[in-house]
C-alpha cells in the first residue's frame, strides 16, 4: 500500500494518506463503498468500483454515483483543509467512465474556517438509524442546510405539510414494492446484518430502528437478514427533506452525491445526525412520482431524515490497501 501512496502537489504522503482516508468516511448504500483511488503526478484520481454496484436496487448506477460524490466532497475538503486548493475536474476521461474526477492539489490556498469546519465533521459523521427527538430544528439551520445543497449545484426544496404527507405515503409504497421483489431482498440480505469483523456492509450492531408496525415513516431494519422490516417511529414530525437537480445525467448525480455530503457534514456541525429514507428514489415509478409531487422541475436523487438520535455505532471502513489503485504509469 505504501508504495502506491505518494507525494502530490503540496501534499505529503503522509498528507495523501489522509484524504484517501477522509474519502473513505463517505456514506454508500448498504457501506458497499464503491470507491477506489489512484495518486498519479497528475493528481488524485477517484474511480467507481463497478464490482461493488448494487445491480437489483441500483441498476442503473445512479446511488453508486452518488456515493462516489460524496466521498469526493470528503476528498476536496480535506485538501482544502490543509491549505491546498482542490482543483477539481468531473468525468475527466471520455474512454474512462470508471474515472470519476481528477483533483489536483497544487496550488496553495488560504482555508476557508467554513470549510475547515465542515472537514471537521467527516469523522463525526455516521448514519444513525434510531428514532429522533421531537425538538424542533432551527429555522437557521434548515437555511444552512439549503445553502450547502445549493452550495455543489442542487437544491432542498421546501416541503409543505401536504407534501410531505404524500411523500410518506410514497416511502410506503416504495417499501411494500421491494418487499415483494424476491432479488431485492436476496441483494438486501447479502449486504446486511452482517457480522461485527466485516469491513463493508451493515452489520447488525449498527442496525438502529426496532421493527414495528406503527406507521408513520418507515425506516428500514438493518439487524435482519430477514429482510428490511418497518422501522419503529415513536418521533413526531423529523425534518425530512429531498435533495434534488434539475437535470439526471451522470455528471448531475455526482454533483448531488458531492451536495448530499455537505448537507450531511453541515447537518453533523449543527449537532444533528442523519439517515436515509432511500426507498422512493430507488424504486423508479415511485421517482417519478416523487418528481411529480415536486413541480416536475426537479429529479428527486436523495431523501434524508434529520434530527438528534441517541448515540450509535460507527459502520466499518475496508483498509486503504483495499481502495487504492496502483499507477503502473509510473512504474508501480
Amino acid at each position: 500500500m505504501t508504495s502506491a501512496i505518494r507525494p502530490i502537489g503540496l501534499l505529503d504522503s503522509d498528507q495523501v494518506k489522509s484524504v484517501i482516508s477522509a474519502a473513505t468516511l463517505a456514506p454508500s448504500t448498504h457501506n458497499t463503498q464503491p470507491w477506489r483511488f489512484r495518486c498519479t503526478p497528475a493528481g488524485l484520481e477517484l474511480h467507481a468500483d463497478p464490482g461493488r454496484g448494487l445491480p437489483v436496487v441500483d441498476a442503473d448506477g445512479r446511488e453508486l454515483l452518488l456515493s462516489c460524490g460524496a466521498a469526493l466532497f470528503n476528498l476536496r475538503t480535506a485538501i482544502h483543509a490543509l491549505g491546498a486548493h482542490p482543483a477539481t475536474t468531473l468525468l475527466p476521461r471520455r474512454d474512462d467512465p470508471a474515472q470519476l474526477a481528477l483533483v489536483r492539489p497544487f496550488a496553495a490556498r488560504r482555508p476557508d474556517r467554513r470549510l475547515v469546519r465542515l472537514a471537521d465533521a467527516i469523522p463525526r459523521r455516521h448514519t444513525n438509524r434510531t428514532p429522533f427527538e421531537t425538538t424542533a430544528i432551527r429555522a437557521s439551520v434548515v437555511a444552512e442546510l439549503r445553502h450547502a445543497a445549493e452550495a455543489e449545484q442542487a437544491w432542498l426544496p421546501r416541503l409543505d405539510a401536504d407534501q410531505l404527507g404524500q411523500l410518506r405515503e410514497l416511502v410506503q409504497k416504495s417499501h411494500q414494492v421491494q418487499l415483494g421483489n424476491p432479488e431485492f431482498l436476496a441483494e438486501w440480505r447479502y449486504w446486511t446484518g452482517r457480522a461485527r469483523h466485516s469491513r463493508d456492509g451493515v452489520p447488525a450492531y449498527a442496525a438502529g430502528a426496532m421493527p414495528a408496525d406503527d406507521g408513520g415513516w418507515i425506516l428500514r431494519d438493518f439487524g435482519t437478514r430477514r429482510g428490511p422490516r418497518r422501522g419503529r417511529i415513536d418521533e413526531d414530525d423529523p425534518l425530512v427533506v429531498v435533495i434534488g437537480t434539475f437535470d439526471d445525467t451522470r455528471l448531475d448525480q455526482l454533483r448531488a452525491g458531492q451536495a448530499m455530503q455537505r448537507v450531511l457534514l453541515t447537518a453533523t456541525a449543527a449537532g444533528l445526525d442523519a439517515s436515509f429514507i432511500s426507498q422512493p428514489v430507488e424504486v423508479p415509478a415511485v421517482r417519478a412520482e416523487l418528481r411529480e409531487l415536486l413541480g416536475g422541475g426537479l429529479w428527486p436523487q436523495i431523501v434524508l431524515r434529520l434530527g438528534r438520535g441517541t448515540p450509535v455505532p460507527w459502520t466499518p471502513r475496508r483498509s486503504l490497501a483495499d481502495v487504492l489503485l496502483v499507477d503502473a504509469r509510473v512504474g508501480e
